[in-house]
């Protein structure tokens, strides 16, 4: 038996028309963005994030310290490796993704964007994605960051995640 592969060129909704000799069905497809994070508005521990109307998110404030600022956890939505790639990013503040088990415990590695694909360990059931100030002394920060986190080994052009609603908070490592 065949198989059919559809890839989207932007997130959405569209329909597929299949025709098999006299009869003709239209099925609904909903196009995924690539970008698996999901975040929104956050405030913490001195930094505040809101979504721009491109889905980037734009930071602001001074974090309290270092390895302090924000995150949000989502489910886990692929198993396999993956790639965080930012192709915007503001000094002085550091992103990675955590992988936390079903009690909300980090498991071992994480993702960060030194290009390093990364297997998603075993027993993973949430991420926690993070935006933190890599500063001993932080500075204040007004900025915007395209963050992306896709399945596989390769980067690809950032894409606004489906999610930017997701309340965050306040981040300390």
């Amino acid at each position: 038996m065949g198989a059919l592969s559809i890839t989207g060129i932007k997130p959405g909704s569209t329909s597929l028309k299949l025709t098999a000799g006299k009869i003709t069905k239209t099925v609904p497809i909903t196009v995924l963005s690539r970008n698996l994070l999901s975040y929104g508005p956050a405030e913490g521990n001195g930094l505040t994030a809101t979504v721009n109307t491109d889905g980037s998110l734009h930071v602001t404030g001074t974090a309290t310290g270092q390895w302090r600022g924000l995150s949000w956890t989502f489910p886990c939505p692929v198993q396999g490796t993956v790639i965080l790639r930012i192709p915007t990013f503001i000094a002085g503040l550091s992103t990675s993704v955590k992988f936390l088990d079903a009690k909300g415990h980090q498991l071992d590695g994480q993702v960060t964007s030194s290009g390093n694909a990364v297997a998603i360990p075993a027993g993973t059931v949430s991420l926690r994605f993070e935006i933190l100030s890599s500063e001993a002394t932080p500075t204040a920060k007004d900025g915007d960051l395209r963050v992306q986190l896709e399945s596989g080994t390769t980067a690809h052009d950032w894409m606004r995640p489906d999610n930017t609603s997701l309340r965050g908070g306040g981040a300390v490592n």
